[in-house]
Protein backbone atom coordinates (compact mmCIF):
# COMPACT_ATOMS: atom_id res chain seq x y z
CA UNK A 1 0.00 0.00 0.00
CA UNK A 2 1.04 3.15 -0.67
CA UNK A 3 -0.77 6.50 0.80
CA UNK A 4 -0.67 9.93 -1.75
CA UNK A 5 -2.17 13.06 -0.37
CA UNK A 6 -2.27 15.90 -2.13
CA UNK A 7 -2.75 19.88 -1.71
CA UNK A 8 -3.95 20.56 -5.53
CA UNK A 9 -4.79 24.11 -3.80
CA UNK A 10 -0.41 24.16 -3.00
CA UNK A 11 1.04 23.28 -6.75
CA UNK A 12 1.05 24.32 -10.27
CA UNK A 13 -1.26 21.78 -12.38
CA UNK A 14 1.91 20.92 -14.03
CA UNK A 15 3.25 19.41 -11.06
CA UNK A 16 -0.04 17.79 -10.22
CA UNK A 17 0.04 16.03 -13.94
CA UNK A 18 3.38 15.01 -14.09
CA UNK A 19 2.47 13.14 -10.27
CA UNK A 20 -0.07 11.83 -11.80
CA UNK A 21 2.43 10.26 -14.65
CA UNK A 22 4.63 8.47 -12.06
CA UNK A 23 2.03 7.36 -10.16
CA UNK A 24 1.46 5.17 -13.30
CA UNK A 25 4.53 3.31 -11.99
CA UNK A 26 2.44 1.78 -9.83
CA UNK A 27 1.16 -0.37 -12.61
CA UNK A 28 4.29 -2.59 -13.15
CA UNK A 29 4.58 -3.26 -9.26
CA UNK A 30 2.49 -6.38 -8.59
CA UNK A 31 -0.11 -6.34 -5.43
CA UNK A 32 0.59 -2.51 -5.13
CA UNK A 33 -2.48 -0.84 -3.63
CA UNK A 34 -2.58 3.04 -3.76
CA UNK A 35 -4.91 5.04 -1.29
CA UNK A 36 -4.74 8.29 -2.93
CA UNK A 37 -6.47 11.48 -1.60
CA UNK A 38 -6.83 14.52 -3.37
CA UNK A 39 -8.17 18.08 -1.88
CA UNK A 40 -8.73 21.76 -2.89
CA UNK A 41 -10.81 24.63 -4.32
CA UNK A 42 -12.47 23.38 -7.43
CA UNK A 43 -10.24 25.18 -9.75
CA UNK A 44 -7.55 23.39 -9.24
CA UNK A 45 -8.59 20.09 -8.22
CA UNK A 46 -10.54 20.13 -11.81
CA UNK A 47 -7.56 20.64 -13.55
CA UNK A 48 -6.19 17.62 -13.68
CA UNK A 49 -7.06 13.99 -14.86
CA UNK A 50 -6.59 12.07 -11.53
CA UNK A 51 -6.64 8.28 -12.05
CA UNK A 52 -9.96 6.22 -10.87
CA UNK A 53 -9.00 4.89 -7.75
CA UNK A 54 -8.36 9.01 -6.66
CA UNK A 55 -10.75 10.57 -3.92
CA UNK A 56 -11.28 13.77 -4.77
CA UNK A 57 -12.79 16.40 -2.42
CA UNK A 58 -13.59 19.94 -2.97
CA UNK A 59 -12.14 21.95 -0.21
CA UNK A 60 -12.46 25.48 0.01
CA UNK A 61 -11.60 27.87 2.90
CA UNK A 62 -8.20 28.86 4.43
CA UNK A 63 -6.36 25.43 5.77
CA UNK A 64 -9.53 23.68 4.80
CA UNK A 65 -7.67 21.29 2.18
CA UNK A 66 -4.81 20.34 4.98
CA UNK A 67 -7.86 19.12 7.44
CA UNK A 68 -9.30 16.92 4.96
CA UNK A 69 -5.73 15.36 3.86
CA UNK A 70 -4.70 14.94 7.44
CA UNK A 71 -8.06 13.50 8.22
CA UNK A 72 -7.42 10.87 5.65
CA UNK A 73 -4.30 10.24 6.63
CA UNK A 74 -5.33 9.43 10.10
CA UNK A 75 -8.33 7.09 9.01
CA UNK A 76 -6.02 5.21 6.90
CA UNK A 77 -3.77 4.17 9.85
CA UNK A 78 -0.57 2.28 8.38
CA UNK A 79 2.13 4.03 9.68
CA UNK A 80 4.99 2.13 7.70
CA UNK A 81 3.46 2.52 4.00
CA UNK A 82 5.33 4.64 2.00
CA UNK A 83 3.60 8.06 2.22
CA UNK A 84 3.46 10.67 -0.74
CA UNK A 85 2.74 14.21 0.22
CA UNK A 86 1.65 16.25 -2.98
CA UNK A 87 1.92 19.82 -1.10
CA UNK A 88 5.05 21.93 0.28
CA UNK A 89 3.06 23.30 3.09
CA UNK A 90 4.95 23.07 6.52
CA UNK A 91 2.21 22.29 8.27
CA UNK A 92 2.78 18.65 6.95
CA UNK A 93 6.08 18.60 8.46
CA UNK A 94 4.72 17.09 11.91
CA UNK A 95 2.66 14.34 9.77
CA UNK A 96 6.11 13.45 7.67
CA UNK A 97 8.45 13.46 10.82
CA UNK A 98 6.11 11.08 12.76
CA UNK A 99 5.10 9.01 9.57
CA UNK A 100 7.14 5.30 10.56
CA UNK A 101 7.48 4.58 6.65
CA UNK A 102 9.48 6.36 3.62
CA UNK A 103 7.58 9.68 2.97
CA UNK A 104 7.95 11.61 -0.80
CA UNK A 105 7.81 15.23 -0.48
CA UNK A 106 6.58 16.40 -3.69
CA UNK A 107 6.63 20.31 -4.57
CA UNK A 108 8.41 23.25 -5.97
CA UNK A 109 9.11 24.79 -2.71
CA UNK A 110 8.82 23.08 -0.14
CA UNK A 111 8.76 24.38 3.72
CA UNK A 112 12.31 23.85 5.10
CA UNK A 113 10.30 21.84 8.04
CA UNK A 114 9.44 19.29 5.27
CA UNK A 115 13.20 18.77 3.88
CA UNK A 116 13.90 17.46 7.28
CA UNK A 117 12.02 14.51 7.26
CA UNK A 118 11.69 13.18 3.58
CA UNK A 119 12.97 13.19 0.05
CA UNK A 120 11.78 16.16 -1.99
CA UNK A 121 11.48 15.83 -5.55
CA UNK A 122 10.34 18.62 -7.99
CA UNK A 123 9.43 16.84 -11.05
CA UNK A 124 8.80 20.07 -12.93
CA UNK A 125 12.78 20.24 -12.43
CA UNK A 126 13.98 17.09 -12.63
CA UNK A 127 11.24 15.37 -14.69
CA UNK A 128 9.06 11.80 -13.52
CA UNK A 129 12.22 9.56 -13.25
CA UNK A 130 13.53 10.13 -9.64
CA UNK A 131 9.49 9.63 -8.62
CA UNK A 132 9.44 6.94 -10.18
CA UNK A 133 13.02 5.58 -8.99
CA UNK A 134 11.30 6.18 -5.37
CA UNK A 135 8.30 4.68 -5.50
CA UNK A 136 10.14 1.48 -6.99
CA UNK A 137 12.82 1.62 -4.32
CA UNK A 138 10.53 1.96 -1.44
CA UNK A 139 8.06 -0.88 -3.03
CA UNK A 140 10.05 -3.88 -4.90
CA UNK A 141 12.21 -5.27 -2.01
Amino acid sequence: MVQVLVDADNLTSARLRLLVEALGTLDEVPDTDVRMVVAGAAGAVDDVAWPAYAEVLHATGWQRADVVLVEAYEAHGDREAPLVLASGDGDFALLASRHAGPVLVVSGSPSSRLRDNATVVDPAMVGVDPLRRWLRAVLVR
